[in-house]
Order: structure tokens, then sequence, then C-alpha cells
């Protein structure tokens, strides 16, 4: 079974539950994860930028760092997703795609990292995003954020 909890920091709206699920299941169900128990925490710069250099030692901004928290080598994944609400929007600006597309991309992208791929060479990361190309075309996104489709309540 697949589980999902979502954390959003409460200057953001939080995204649809259910289409995040959705997201999840398609690209666990495709690798062969039948189990999985992850949180996504939608936040600020400064939370993952904390967390790069905690962790990463590594002081730049990001928009997604993904967390497994059991061992690899078990079926079962267990893990976290953190995603910069702003730098997808900046993301979406610069490649001119939609917002949710790209925080539905971040999505599929971390759950790939609790997965076991990397981008840490150029080969990686092609294949990474060659699966996130492919995951897309198959996944309803439009919907992930409510209705208001707002962003940042500023």
């Amino acid at each position: 079974m697949i589980q999902l909890q979502i954390e959003t920091d409460p200057k953001f709206i939080s995204p649809v539950k259910d289409v995040c699920a959705s997201v999840l299941k398609n690209v666990f169900t495709d690798q062969n994860i039948t189990n999985a128990n992850v949180t996504i925490v939608f936040g600020k710069d400064e939370l993952l930028t904390q967390l790069k250099k905690k962790y990463f030692g590594k002081n730049h901004l990001t928009d997604v760092i993904a967390f497994r928290l059991n061992d690899e080598s078990e079926q079962q994944i267990d893990g976290e997703i953190y995603i910069s609400f702003p730098r997808a929007k900046e993301n979406a600006l610069k490649f001119d795609e939609p917002f949710e597309k790209e925080i539905t991309r971040l999505m599929i992208h971390g759950s790939l990292h609790l997965i076991g791929y990397t981008d840490d060479t150029s080969n990686t990361k092609n294949k990474m995003t060659q699966l996130e190309d492919q995951y897309l075309e198959n996944i309803i996104w439009e919907n992930i954020l409510p209705t208001t489709k707002k962003m940042i309540n500023e």
C-alpha cells in the first residue's frame, strides 16, 4: 500500500492530497514498489537550504530534496520529499511550464530518488529526466492545486 502524508507551510496553499497520492502511486507501481510510506513537505527556500547545508554540506538554493528513511535493501520505502514552492515557481517561469506541472515533476523526481535513482552524472540525470517526462505524459497534474491555484497568500 502506498501511504502519503502532506505537510505544507501555512504561507502556501496545500496541494490536493488525492492528486499527489495518484502521482506517487503511478511512479511507485511502475517501478514495482507496492509498499511505501512517504511524507511530502511543501515549504520555503529557507527550509530546503538548511537541509541541503546540514545533510549535503552545500549552501545554495534547491528545488527538491529526498531522504530515504529506511535501508535501501528493504522492499518497502519509507521517505520524505521536501519541495520548495518558490523554486518550483521560478522553475516554471524559467522553463515556461505550468506551475502545477513543475510541482508534479518535483514530486516525481523526489520519488525516483527514494527508489534509488541518482542524478550526479549527465547519464543518470538524463535517465531521471526521461522518466519524469514519461510519467508527466501519463499523469493528470492539472488538478494538483485546489481551484484557487494560488501559491502564495501574499
